[in-house]
């Protein structure tokens, strides 16, 4: 079972590659053609005051852009397209993280009847407000990232052989750093299946639940968000709130934790190519979730009392 398992996590893991590296070859080759070009440069200088609020450079809002209305992959193929600098990268990462690929993991929430305006409020407040609060926080990271094996470019390219080489190779190692996270991670997704690890993860998670407080029944639609993610581990979610029985509440509560902190292995080890650490970026999305579910959990379960009280008098 483990060498089926194995061979068929390969498979996958080849199949997202070749699916994500034809979102990921094609941004990257264009943004880079595109900096070297008089609309960029135009387009930047215009909302450059904007993004001074939140720490960044006027480029970085193609990577913002990218990954909110496509996925992190196409963020991340922005990312490696730009010189910014360490502490711009961690920005745009954290901001990312808690907002990417907004409409189709926004519609999840919306099958199992949590409101689409509050997912969507959810993801980009915490966005800007962790982007603003670091940029305040924190002064150091003023160095040049690098981004794994792409390499910074120094000198200014002339000339269109030049650039289209440039870009050429900058899309392609995307795609090849891409390929060496994703296949392992899509085997590790498919052992995780097949043994049915799955269940034994949701009876961990059962306990942190109760602690949130949502119910037990709330545990599989949990486990299935944070391993798989809001897109991935969407069929598995839908199902669980069926089966389980899980109230309109739980199931609020359950997504407002995960739009903060979901697919917690894949959405960290995607920003290793870009060269930051990627423990605090892990530890900001789950502080930030806990403490955010459970203000909402609090507020919500005070809210029925005084209604309950409000009834009884």
């Amino acid at each position: 079972m483990y060498k089926t398992s194995v061979k068929r996590g390969t498979i996958n893991g080849l199949k997202t590659t070749w699916t994500l590296g034809k979102v990921i070859f094609p941004v990257t080759l264009f943004v880079v053609l595109l900096q070297h070009t008089p609309i960029l440069p135009w387009v930047i200088r215009l909302i450059e005051p904007v993004m001074g609020l939140l720490g960044l450079s006027g480029d970085a809002a193609i990577p913002l852009v990218l990954g909110n209305f496509l996925n992190l992959y196409a963020g991340i193929a922005g990312v490696m397209s730009l010189e910014l600098t360490v502490k711009e990268v961690f920005i745009i990462a954290v901001m990312m993280s808690f907002s990417h690929n907004l409409f189709i993991e926004s519609s999840v929430a919306m099958k199992v009847g949590v409101p689409f305006w509050l997912i969507l409020v959810v993801r980009l407040g915490l966005a800007v407000i962790s982007a603003i609060t670091i940029n305040l926080v924190w002064s150091g990271g003023q160095d040049i990232a690098q981004y794994g094996m792409v390499p910074v470019q120094d000198e200014h390219v002339t000339g269109v052989a030049a650039i289209t080489m440039l870009a050429l190779n900058k899309a392609s190692l995307g795609v090849i750093q891409l390929a060496i996270i994703v296949i392992p991670l899509m085997v590790g997704i498919q052992l995780l299946k097949d043994y049915k690890w799955l269940d034994v993860f949701s009876r961990w998670v059962a306990p942190f639940t109760r602690m949130l407080g949502m119910k037990e029944n709330t545990s599989t639609t949990m486990a299935s968000g944070l391993v798989f993610g809001l897109a991935y581990g969407a069929g598995v979610m839908i199902q669980a709130v069926k089966e389980d029985g899980v109230s309109k509440k739980d199931v609020t509560l359950a997504f407002i934790f995960l739009v903060a902190c979901h697919a917690v292995v894949e959405d960290t080890l995607i920003f290793i190519p870009l060269g930051i650490p990627v423990l605090p970026l892990l530890i900001i999305r789950l502080v930030t979730a806990i403490a955010l579910t459970w203000i909402v959990a609090s507020v919500w379960k005070q809210t029925d009392t005084a209604r309950r009280e409000g009834k009884v008098a």
